[in-house]
């Protein structure tokens, strides 16, 4: 393996030889495949541009009305009531694990901008914070760990599998940056993890198909062989945040079913995938501004309901989606509208049988605990709420046209002013960032910038203004919005000359670009 990165202060203790030789054996016995699965979203993609559409698989008839279940919970993943989501930088590490969640998402993936100093210290840290001498000081602030008995169990998220880790290279090639992130957390800290008690866990991003998952199982299997930890030790929960993979939840979870610790309702991804893999298709499949897509909509519930049918019928957890609001401490008033929404989100998951949900900031912690703790009390999950009442059909789940809810100029310019604001934010190393009270990463940001492809080739017309969205209109609120933004203090001139590229690329050229951050990642160093 050929590592082309700077080798920063400590990088070599994570850059082993041993740990590159991991890493890089894992990329040959299965970096093939990956590429072979790349593909077959190629194909399924251009039988969806053609009119062909999404079901559930004849093929594989069997495995959904078939008698199996997964692996019963591991050590520390038994109650998931609440989790926290975040980068793997210094700080966020020592919060997350002090939050007082159950689980702590470390994450490589949307929240991690993958510069490479971010992608290597964030394992730096996730060490140190299992040795417990992790410490971070800040505008006279220090930070350090509370015990180890109230800390949240660490289940690190990976980058998906279409992405590259570019600073490192096995036979010439560049290795798969799923490999490489979990190569390396898995290397240097499951034995640190079984120590403690529990294990390395895994959240696996951008899955398609059963396929990928039974890759991530092989994958998972050659691991624990390569360093003597018994089979299953693993546990991974999959993220349904890809429309073709909804119609697959079953499927994903016998693939993994050793290895298996549920699914997630990644929601956010999910409406982006929406759009992506229908974007052909005119306005069967056409979705209002994003921030009146609701978790009510009828194909949105359809989505959250089978997911807990699917996991609790196989013995798995089923654990809700994103708390995204960051509470102000200057606006009481925000703040109580905000925080009734996530109230009645939490209750709405944890009463259709969810065994947890996400929050993006530690103050969300108790709202989501306290609604689970009403529903579970002293139970660790709902694995006994079978959910045998429900029944989704492939209609139901493509119902997008039911979607109540307006296009508006004023929900046109949040698209483009987030956007903006968050790629500046992710081409400067920021992969997690607060913009107007929400926690946006690279999901909301992949939402913002699809829909307003959908609307520009759609000719939609604006609710309020009765403007038709077009590039030439996108282009002039482009520059409205961002001579708003370089009146504000921090303004960086040339990072938003960079996003301001970067965003008319993947929202105003004819061609889809599949992810923004494939083009984003080549502009960066």
């Amino acid at each position: 393996m050929e590592i082309t990165g700077p080798i920063l202060e400590r990088f070599d203790e994570i850059l082993t030889p041993q740990a590159l030789e991991f890493v890089g054996t894992l990329q040959r016995e299965f970096g093939a495949t990956r590429l072979e699965l790349l593909e077959a979203r190629q194909a399924r993609q251009a039988e969806l541009s053609a009119g062909g559409t999404l079901d559930f698989l004849p093929e594989t008839k069997e495995i959904r009305e078939g008698e199996w279940s997964v692996a019963t919970p591991a050590p520390g993943l038994e109650d998931r009531r609440v989790e926290i989501t975040g980068p793997v930088d210094r700080k966020m590490t020592i919060n997350a694990l002090n939050s007082g969640a159950k689980v702590w998402l470390a994450d490589f993936e949307d929240a991690n901008s993958p510069l490479w100093a971010n992608c290597v210290s964030g394992h730096l840290n996730l060490r140190d914070a299992l040795d417990r001498t992790i410490d971070f000081e800040s505008g006279g602030k220090s930070y350090a760990l509370r015990p180890d008995d109230e800390l949240a169990t660490i289940v690190v998220r990976p980058r998906g599998w279409h992405l590259d880790e570019k600073h490192a290279q096995v036979d010439s090639r560049p290795v798969s940056a799923s490999l490489f992130d979990f190569g390396l957390y898995f290397f240097h800290c499951a034995q640190r993890q079984l120590a403690k008690g529990k294990g390395p866990y895994f959240y696996l991003p951008k899955i398609e198909s059963h396929q990928e998952a039974r890759l991530w199982n092989d994958v998972f299997v050659r691991a624990q062989e390569l360093l003597g930890i018994p089979k299953g030790t693993i546990r991974a929960t999959v993220l349904i945040e890809t429309y073709p993979a909804a119609f697959e939840m079953e499927e994903i979870l016998y693939e993994l079913r050793e290895h298996s610790a549920g699914l997630n309702a990644g929601r956010w991804d999910y409406l982006f995938s929406v759009i992506k893999k229908f974007r052909t298709r005119g306005r069967e499949f056409l979705l209002p501004e994003r921030n009146a897509v609701t978790m009510t909509a009828p194909f949105m519930r359809a989505y959250t309901e089978l997911l807990v049918r699917s996991c609790h019928k196989r013995g798995a957890h089923a654990v809700g989606g994103m708390a995204a609001f960051i509470p102000s401490r200057r606006d009481p008033e925000v703040n109580a509208v905000a925080l009734e929404k996530v109230r009645a989100d939490k209750t709405r998951e944890s009463g259709d049988g969810f065994d947890g949900s996400w929050v993006a900031h530690p103050d969300l912690v108790p709202i989501c605990r306290e609604v689970f703790d009403g529903v579970l009390g002293d139970r660790p999950n709902q694995l006994d709420r079978k959910r045998e009442d429900v029944s989704v059909s492939a209609a139901d789940l493509l119902a997008v046209s039911e979607t109540p809810g307006d296009i508006t100029e004023a929900g046109l310019r949040n698209n483009v002013d987030v956007a903006l604001r968050y790629l500046a934010a992710w081409m400067g190393g920021l992969g997690a960032v607060a913009i107007h009270n929400l926690m946006e990463d690279a999901a909301t940001a992949e939402i913002s910038r699809s829909q307003i492809w959908q609307w520009i080739h759609n000719d939609i017309t604006l609710a309020d203004t009765g403007a038709t969205v077009t590039k030439a209109l996108v282009e002039q609120i482009i520059e409205d919005e961002l001579s708003k933004i370089a009146t504000e203090p921090g303004y960086d001139e040339e990072l938003y000359a960079q996003a301001t590229a970067l965003f008319k690329e993947v929202a105003l050229d004819d061609d889809f670009a599949e992810f923004l951050t494939l083009p984003a990642y080549a502009r960066m160093p």
